[in-house]
C-alpha cells in the first residue's frame, strides 16, 4: 500500500500547477493578440496529432474561448496516417470527452513515405508535404478560416538555426502566415511557450499521448541535434532561447547583409547623427530588447481561467 502524500507536498504541487496554467494561458493569449491570430467569427481548425504540443494547444484554446468577448469556433482534426500500431480509438474518445467537434481523416501516407524514402534517410520532408496538403484540403471542406498548429517557442528557434546552419539563410517559422496554396491562414498560438512547460502541462493534465512511430525514432536528424544544442545552451546560460526568439522580432536590416532589404549600394553620408550607425556597436546588449506594450482588441485572451481544475 502506498503511503499518503503529505498535505504540504500536495499544496505545493497545486500551487506550481496553477502558476504553470497562468503562464501558458497568458503566453498563448499574448501571441494571439500580438499577431491578431483569431478574429470574430473565425472557425479555427486545431490539428491534433496525439502529442503533448497539440493536446496542450487544444486544451488552452478551449479555455480561452470560454472567456472570449467574441465568438469563434474550434474543430479538432487528426490525420490518421496508418502507422503500424496507431491506437485509432484514443483521440476520438478524448475529443468526444472534451465536447469538441472533430474529424479523423484517414490517409495512408505512411506506406507512401516508406515506399519512396530509402531506409535510413530522413522522412520528414515528404511526410510534411503530404500531411500539409491533406490538412489544407480538409480545412476547405470544413470551412475553417484558420489552421492552428502546435509548434512552440523551441521549434521556432530550432527552425531559425536549421536554416542558418544548413540553408545559408535567415528564415524562421512565423507565428502567422498564408499557406502554400494561398487559401488558408496558418497560426501558431504556442509561439511564446517553452517545450518544457508543455511537457509539464501534459503530465499534469494526463493527456493520452500517442507517440509518432514514423519519424520520432530518427535520433540522427539534424533537427534533433540542434534541439539538443540549444537546450544545452539553456542549461548553461538560462534565458538564451528566449533571447533568440526575441531577436527574431527585433531585426535591424541596416546591420545585416540583405541588399533587398536595405539600400547598401546607394548609402551615403548625410552629415546627421544616426542612432543605428556604428555607435550601435559601442555597447553590446546583455538582455533582450523589450518592445512597447502591445495594444490589441484581443487582449482579453491573455488572462488565464481562474479555476483551471474545473475545465475538461
Amino acid at each position: 500500500m502506498n503511503a499518503p502524500i503529505p498535505f504540504a507536498a500536495l499544496k505545493k504541487a497545486a500551487h506550481e500547477a496553477n502558476k504553470l496554467s497562468k503562464r501558458l494561458h497568458r503566453q498563448v493569449g499574448q501571441a494571439i493578440a500580438d499577431f491578431n491570430m483569431i478574429e470574430e467569427g473565425d472557425k479555427v481548425m486545431v490539428c491534433v496529432s496525439g502529442g503533448k504540443d497539440s493536446y496542450g494547444l487544444l486544451d488552452v484554446l478551449i479555455n480561452l474561448r470560454e472567456r472570449a468577448p467574441i465568438h469563434f469556433e474550434l474543430v479538432a482534426v487528426n490525420l490518421d496516417q496508418k502507422q503500424p500500431g496507431f491506437p485509432a480509438d484514443v483521440l476520438p474518445a478524448y475529443l468526444a470527452g472534451r465536447g469538441v467537434p472533430f474529424r479523423i481523416e484517414e490517409q495512408d501516407t505512411y506506406s507512401i513515405v516508406k515506399s519512396l524514402i530509402p531506409e535510413g534517410q530522413t522522412m520528414c520532408s515528404l511526410c510534411s508535404r503530404l500531411r500539409r496538403g491533406i490538412l489544407y484540403r480538409v480545412a476547405g471542406e470544413l470551412g475553417a478560416t484558420k489552421i492552428a498548429l502546435g509548434h512552440h517557442r523551441d521549434d521556432m528557434v530550432v527552425t531559425l538555426l536549421m536554416n542558418m546552419f544548413f540553408g545559408s539563410r535567415i528564415k524562421g517559422m512565423p507565428p502567422k502566415l498564408v499557406s502554400d496554396d494561398g487559401r488558408n491562414v496558418v497560426i501558431r498560438p504556442l509561439a511564446y511557450v517553452a517545450e518544457s512547460d508543455l511537457e509539464r502541462w501534459a503530465a499534469h493534465r494526463a493527456f493520452p499521448i500517442i507517440p509518432c512511430t514514423l519519424c520520432g525514432s530518427q535520433d540522427g536528424l539534424q533537427r534533433v541535434q540542434v534541439k539538443k544544442m540549444i537546450h544545452e545552451w539553456e542549461r548553461q546560460y538560462p534565458g538564451r532561447i528566449d533571447n533568440m526568439l526575441s531577436a527574431m522580432g527585433h531585426i535591424v536590416p541596416s546591420h545585416m547583409m540583405d541588399r533587398n532589404l536595405y539600400p547598401f549600394s546607394s548609402l551615403k553620408a548625410t552629415g546627421k547623427p544616426d542612432a543605428q550607425g556604428d555607435i550601435a556597436f559601442d555597447e553590446e546588449p546583455c538582455a533582450p530588447v523589450k518592445g512597447p506594450a502591445v495594444e490589441s482588441p484581443l487582449q482579453w485572451l491573455a488572462p488565464p481561467p481562474r479555476d483551471e481544475e474545473k475545465q475538461g
